[in-house]
């Protein structure tokens, strides 16, 4: 297996695991990595999600060995499996977390940018080489660029292609954190185990909030608050939440 998935607890940790590429993306990683996101929804013992690569870097792209078959048709339908990919990162319905360690390029850095927290260790290198290869961005860089940086910044790095570091990434709000190498994967622990611990339920909604922020004007997005927190007040972690505050106590949220 070139994805693996590994449980700690209520935390799965996702690993690219082809380090003798950089873990560079096949057609048979494309399946994998679809389908762990997918089983990773559907598992409610699963509460938080660290993506990461395995040997000292995140991802170096796709795999350009496998570019270039099957035509037209074929392009079209690894950019639907890449597409999709990205889909069921940036939409699961749980908190994720890239680990950065190194390099991370290509849609690999789209992948990185479709979880809710990007921690880049010392070593870590972002860019958006499509252009060395002419190619457009995919895996919906180019969404999370303007969202995060704003039209002109997201121009410079997607037209320029150069390499972002670790400072820098932090200081654009590419990257949340920078981590010392040793401990980044200690860190991403840490950061899911408290997201973790959180109401799922109530969790998951505010990261749908933040998806639909986006897209609505402050009078509609207050509507859709109106609409959303009804809902919370009903679930059994909102009455534990009030218990434990009564009882002065820490809440014991099932994601229920």
């Amino acid at each position: 297996m070139t994805i693996t998935v590994e449980k700690q607890g209520p935390v799965a940790i996702v690993t690219l695991d082809r380090p003798q590429t950089k873990n560079a993306i096949t057609q048979e990683m494309r399946g994998q990595l679809y389908g762990a996101f997918e089983d990773i929804a559907m598992d409610h013992d699963v509460r938080a999600v660290v993506l990461t690569g395995a040997g000292g870097d995140f991802c170096s792209g796709m795999d350009v060995t496998g570019m270039g078959k099957g035509g037209v048709t074929g392009s079209m339908d690894r950019m639907y499996t890449l597409n999709r990919i990205a889909k069921a990162i940036y939409s699961l319905k749980k908190p994720t977390i890239a680990a950065v360690p190194g390099i991370c390029v290509g849609v690999g850095f789209s992948y990185a940018l479709a979880c809710d927290i990007v921690l880049a260790g010392e070593q870590a290198r972002f860019a958006a080489i499509f252009r060395n290869i002419a190619l457009a961005p995919d895996g919906g860089l180019v969404w999370h660029l303007r969202q995060l940086l704003g039209v002109q910044k997201a121009k410079e790095l997607v037209y320029s292609g150069r390499i972002i570091r670790a400072d820098e990434a932090v200081s654009m709000g590419i990257a949340y954190e920078k981590v010392a190498q040793e401990a980044l994967m200690d860190r991403a622990m840490e950061l899911a185990e408290s997201f973790a611990s959180g109401p799922g339920i109530a969790m998951g909604m505010a990261k749908r909030q933040f998806e639909l922020s986006w897209n609505n004007g402050f009078e509609q997005y207050l509507e859709l608050e109106a609409a959303i927190q009804p809902l919370m007040s009903r679930t059994e972690d909102h009455e534990e939440g009030l218990r434990a505050f009564r009882e002065k106590r820490k809440p014991v949220f099932k994601g229920e």
